[in-house]
């Protein structure tokens, strides 16, 4: 019987060993799409506790405490720091098959050193002794520790981006921190708040909105601003993917109605989001920024929990209906347009994976490898089970090699282990697909390929130049 997270964790055979070993475990990290805040880079936070940087934010977690039937005191509330980390610790050891099992897991052993699992029990001591360490371990030392060579934030429009200023200003920092333009806020007219935001967008951009093309030029300004500042790519959420067929008079209908805080049906707002959907590829396009785009959530389904703790709080959902049948004739639109920019996409929905790779097989050309192609498994699909489906159906219908790999979408300094298992499952695919006699074992080409999906297909898709 193996041990525990040994050398080898996840890794059955010799090919899988050696890849991993010889071309994954060393190779750097670009997280080019997570929720870190970029102040806290700049200021390289120091936390004051393990609950603090482990459990703060993390909706992951919380949401397993909640399974675990831990009160909301322990988990959001104002029971202290110590007893919420006793909390996590209680419900641990009941999480087998979860990778939050594996990744915390690997978060203490990597960054504190803790070799024994965490239970109840030892809670304590492990809190005590990992505690003792943080003063050492800075945001940025926290990232060194990981060999973190980028990361892209997730930024509005009407952000400041000061915090990015700030961190190119400062000559000790070696690791690129970019933003990334999200412009959900401006795009989102069905959401509580449209309005509200929109006048915001104006008073950034020093104007008033009056129109929808008011609301493109302005996302335009500040996509400039965004570019300035280092930006190599966009992100857009959407609840489900949407196309109607682009009409500015009725997207201007819509955005009239939803200005004046009326209802809108599906069909409207849909055109609004149509429309400024395309206008922001094609300008994304123009910069050669990669376009993002996640769909298939269903958000915010505890409407008392949301009211009281706000969004990301662990109240979301797969989305049965995310819109896949949109995809395609809202990427052609694009391509009619002329503003088809390099993309990643990703539906929650983990039955969209073969539609979704069959789609970007469609779109592909304009001498880059892999313009199009589905990003790597989101949220409810980054286990091990998640992660092996997602890249046998890469694999099966589009062409592996040409993938940008592992993101992190974390608000955690410590998430970067997920690159860590992802690698490992990488490798062991490939050296499945080896030693089963599907794949040569031509050791330089397929030491190439995992160094490329870890780190050099990212490099050069979105150019960060490193």
């Amino acid at each position: 019987m193996k041990r525990f997270m040994d050398q080898d964790f996840l890794l059955s055979t010799q090919t899988a060993k050696w890849l991993y070993h010889e071309a994954a475990e060393s190779m750097p990290i670009i997280d080019y799409h997570c929720h870190i805040d970029p102040k806290e880079i700049a200021q390289n936070r120091i936390f004051e506790n393990m609950t603090e940087l482990w459990l703060g934010g993390d909706h992951y977690k919380w949401r397993q405490m909640r399974f675990g039937g831990i009160p909301e005191a322990f988990i959001t509330g104002d029971r202290s720091p110590r007893e919420k980390f006793r909390a996590f610790a209680q419900v641990l050891p009941r999480l087998a098959g979860n990778p939050l099992y594996h990744w915390s897991h690997l978060e203490l052993k990597r960054v504190f050193g803790v070799e024994e699992t965490l239970t109840e029990e030892n809670a304590d001591e492990i809190y005590d002794r990992c505690n003792e360490m943080l003063p050492r371990l800075g945001a940025r030392e926290l990232m060194r520790k990981f060999g973190v060579k980028a990361v892209c934030t997730t930024d509005d429009p009407c952000d400041s981006l000061c915090w990015h200023a700030a961190i190119v200003a400062d000559e000790t920092m070696e690791i690129q921190v970019r933003p990334a333009f999200r412009p959900d806020k401006a795009v989102q007219i069905e959401k509580e708040g449209f309005a509200e935001y929109i006048c915001r967008l104006g008073e950034t951009v020093g104007r008033e909105i009056k129109n929808v093309g008011d609301v493109i030029e302005a996302l335009g300004e500040r996509m400039d601003v965004f570019a300035a500042h280092g930006c190599l790519c966009a992100d857009h959420g959407l609840d489900t993917c949407m196309y109607e067929k682009p009409d500015m008079d009725l997207a201007e209908e819509a955005w009239q109605t939803a200005m004046k805080g009326r209802p809108l049906s599906r069909k409207a707002a849909d055109v609004y989001k149509t429309v400024v959907t395309l206008a922001c590829a094609r300008k994304y396009a123009k910069r050669n920024w990669v376009m993002q785009i996640h769909f298939g959530c269903l958000r915010n389904n505890h409407r008392i929990q949301f009211q009281r703790l706000g969004p990301d709080t662990g109240y979301d959902a797969v989305n049965s209906r995310s819109g896949i049948e949109s995809l395609a004739p809202l990427l052609n639109a694009m391509e009619e347009n002329g503003g088809l920019p390099k993309m990643i996409l990703y539906s929650l929905n983990p039955g969209d994976n073969t539609a979704l790779v069959s789609i970007t097989g469609c779109f592909q050309g304009g001498g880059v490898a892999g313009r199009i192609q589905q990003g790597s498994s989101w949220w409810f699909n980054d286990n091990r089970a998640g992660i092996k489906n997602q890249l046998t159906e890469f694999s099966n219908n589009g062409m592996l090699g040409c993938f940008v790999g592992m993101l992190t979408d974390s608000r955690s300094f410590l998430s970067y282990t997920r690159h860590e298992y992802f690698r490992r499952i990488l490798c062991e695919l490939l050296g499945e697909w080896v030693e089963s006699g599907q794949y040569p074992e031509d050791r330089t080409r397929l030491a190439k390929m995992v160094k490329d999906i870890c780190f050099y297909n990212t490099n050069e898709f979105f150019g960060f130049h490193l």
